[in-house]
């Protein structure tokens, strides 16, 4: 096992340098770049722009640059931002919670109720009900999240003024009820997609688990259906979920981007758009690495939770 843990830390380790590399590069070929922003500024010169760069380093060769940039990151000194001079990860921080907040509750209402769905699915094969879950999750798939976030909010926000349409709280109010009214929504459409996803891979994973020979066993002793689904169906199709579960980071946060920026909540995803209409590369970069290390750190702890539930996976 320790073994395993160090090969994999090894190649997280790998993958964060490409990231970085490849990161680090796209932005330095985009266009403007960081000294964009003060070239638009009024009676700016060039002979000041060319000092701003020196003063910001970006006058020497873009490998200087890097390798710079990723000595101090390896430090802890992810750098300071240009929009409002502040380290960059005070800014990631002051973000990451609410990203966290809202990442966590979609995951629990796409994991609850999509496995759901997909256990009675597959229970109630060729039903009405598979049928009906079955079209509905390729219509969830098919959904644009903004799009239904839009809706979202014309209809329950200024349609019926249930919820509110933005924001994390109420200013002046701040209580975890205000929180909780304000998180409904952003929740619900960032959770659309992946209970569709959740719902089709556990049928698929409960199908799979039924046909074994154990289940029959367990069936041919005479154990009730309650306690052979629960016991021996639900918790073996669940194992192959915890695997998924990893997987699915990398597209809960690209789908947090979209719903952050739709109803304007003060996390991860917002700030990266904000930042990359400021030309605030550091910050770009350090969101960059958060969310890689974060995708990174939920596959490896998904495998081991695997392999120290089912013992039939040993990690040599």
């Amino acid at each position: 096992m320790l073994r395993y843990i160090l090969s994999r830390l090894g190649q997280s380790l790998v993958l964060l340098l490409i990231v970085s590399f490849i990161g680090f590069a796209v932005l330095t070929l985009a266009p403007g770049g960081p000294l964009s922003q003060f070239a638009l500024s009024p009676g700016m010169t060039q002979e000041q722009i060319e000092k701003i760069a020196a003063q910001m380093g970006l006058d020497r060769p873009v490998a200087v640059q890097y390798f710079d940039w990723l000595r101090h990151l390896v430090v802890g000194d992810w750098g300071t931002s240009y929009r409002d001079g502040q380290s960059v990860l005070h800014v990631i921080g002051s973000h990451l919670f609410a990203t966290l907040l809202l990442m966590g509750s979609a995951t629990v209402i796409s994991v609850s109720l999509g496995s759901t769905i997909g256990i009675f699915s597959a229970l109630r094969r060729r039903s009405g009900f598979d049928y009906t879950m079955t079209v509905l999750a390729m219509i969830a798939l098919s959904i644009p999240t903004f799009w239904f976030g839009l809706i979202a909010i014309y209809v329950f926000s200024l349609n019926l003024g249930w919820l509110p349409a933005g924001n994390m709280y109420t200013v002046g109010d701040g209580s975890v009820l205000d929180y909780l009214r304000h998180l409904i929504m952003p929740a619900a459409v960032l959770a659309l997609v992946d209970v569709a996803i959740w719902s089709r891979y556990m049928r698929t994973s409960t199908l799979n688990v039924i046909n074994q020979d154990f289940v029959r066993t367990a069936r041919a002793k005479g154990l009730t259906r309650r306690r052979v689904v629960l016991k021996h169906i639900v918790g073996n199709s669940l194992v192959p979920m915890i695997t998924l579960a990893g997987l699915q980071l990398p597209m809960v946060l690209g789908g947090a981007l979209v719903t952050e920026t739709v109803f304007t909540w003060p996390g991860m995803g917002r700030l990266f758009l904000d930042s990359l209409g400021y030309s605030d590369y550091p910050v770009v970069m350090g969101l960059l690495m958060a969310s890689a290390i974060l995708v990174l750190i939920g596959n490896l702890a998904a495998d081991l939770i695997v392999a120290l539930i089912d013992p039939r996976i040993r990690l040599d």
